[in-house]
């Protein structure tokens, strides 16, 4: 199940920003559909990004080899290769370049502030290796650009004198950082699967409420029915006895009146 929900916030993440919420309640009908509701209650409540984070996310779908090239660089930084910096810095400004075309097609306006939430997004993926927390390609916000000492390993930010004490351990910090991430991502997946499955007990029980519910129900109504039944042949019983005591009645107004009639025809003493 995984997987499908993971496919439904990549396809999520990908739509036109304007139609997000309309998408986002699409692909949760679906997931409903197919039977997962605990699922599609935490996909409800997926955050539609801003812009700029709408920007990076598509990117990364539109432009991926590109995008691609931009974190192997990257990586190339963190492990202290210096001479890849000037290669980043070119492939950082040629994102953002993309990113400004893609928002002028969506209809955005790429302002010099959104691009500049746009180059701190990408700044700030480059120095933690990728998305993570957010699955790849669904960034939910917009983050804040790493420090000074991110890439300082590879001395890219450095100055001279501290390059050879930056080169000195780049491989503990390359590890330190993959560690970190490895357990952020652990972390966010944990939450993740905590939250399903709260959502999926929280449904569980509103089940069980309501097959409650439905037995007494239906046992009312059963006995509602055998109520109108009984009814239904006891007044079919007083309605024939009524139209029977009427036919007497009749019968005797009719006896009442001949013999009244005879009574009168009688010589009078």
């Amino acid at each position: 199940m995984a997987s499908e929900f993971d496919d439904a916030v990549a396809r999520l993440y990908q739509a036109p920003h304007a139609e997000f919420v309309a998408e986002r309640k699409r692909l949760g009908n679906e997931l409903v559909e197919a039977g997962h509701k605990p699922e599609a209650a935490l996909f409800a409540k997926l955050p539609r990004p801003s812009v700029s984070a709408w920007a990076v996310n598509q990117l990364f779908w539109r432009a991926r080899p590109e995008f691609d090239a931009f974190l192997a660089s990257a990586a190339r930084l963190r492990a202290g290769a210096r001479e890849a910096a000037a290669e980043h810095r070119k492939q950082s400004t040629a994102l953002a370049n993309r990113a400004a075309e893609l928002l002028k097609e969506a209809g955005n306006a790429a302002t010099e502030a959104t691009l500049r939430r746009v180059s701190a997004n990408l700044a700030a993926i480059a120095a933690a290796g990728g998305f993570a927390p957010d699955q790849p390609g669904a960034l939910k916000s917009d983050r804040d650009p790493p420090g000074f000492d991110a890439f300082a390993a590879a001395g890219s930010f450095t100055a001279p004198e501290k390059a050879s004490r930056a080169a000195a351990a780049p491989s503990a910090k390359a590890n330190g950082a993959s560690a970190a991430e490895a357990a952020s991502s652990k972390a966010e997946a944990a939450r993740t699967r905590a939250a399903i499955e709260a959502e999926r007990r929280r449904v569980a029980e509103e089940q069980a409420r309501v097959r409650a519910e439905r037995r007494e129900l239906e046992t009312a109504l059963r006995t509602a029915k055998t109520a109108v039944e009984r009814r239904t042949k006891e007044r079919d019983r007083l309605k024939s006895e009524l139209e029977r005591v009427e036919t007497e009645l009749e019968s005797a107004v009719a006896s009442e009146h001949e013999l009244a009639e005879r009574l009168e025809k009688l010589p009078a003493d």
